[in-house]
């Protein structure tokens, strides 16, 4: 199974972090090892924007960090107008830009979102949904 991160389980996933559950992270690595494992180009864009708001520190340049991401065989999926238009157009969908382009990426990509935000995963559209904490 393919499997999008949201960004927090990016970080969650590569800094080793405890909040990543034991069946997230074994999905993880079982997609990984498959060539399933994909981030969105939005992730980065997000990641830039908290740590210019201070809300989250980041010790590695993101550039460098993104590079080695992919040096390992993370798949990057970029942002197409495709993915753009379905976004906005997401039904009953909270407004946040990042979350509805990081939905509408898995959706484009027939991928699960693995994700310990609520309103991803307490959204009633068709989405596979990999819960993060768990």
């Amino acid at each position: 199974m393919k499997l999008l991160l949201d960004t927090h389980a990016i970080l969650w996933l590569t800094q080793d972090e405890p909040k990543l559950g034991r069946k997230a992270r074994a999905a993880c690595e079982s997609a990984f090892a498959a060539g399933d494992l994909l981030v969105s180009t939005v992730s980065y864009y997000e990641l830039v924007d908290l740590v210019c708001k201070k809300r989250l520190e980041r010790a590695v340049d993101i550039d460098q960090w993104r590079q080695r991401l992919l040096r390992t065989g993370v798949v990057e999926i970029p942002v197409s107008g495709t993915i753009a238009v379905a976004a906005a157009r997401l039904e009953e969908f909270h407004k946040d830009p990042w979350d509805r382009i990081i939905v509408a990426t898995a959706l484009a990509e027939t991928s699960a979102v693995v994700t310990a935000d609520e309103d991803i995963l307490d959204w009633r559209g068709t989405l596979q949904r990999v819960d993060a904490r768990r």
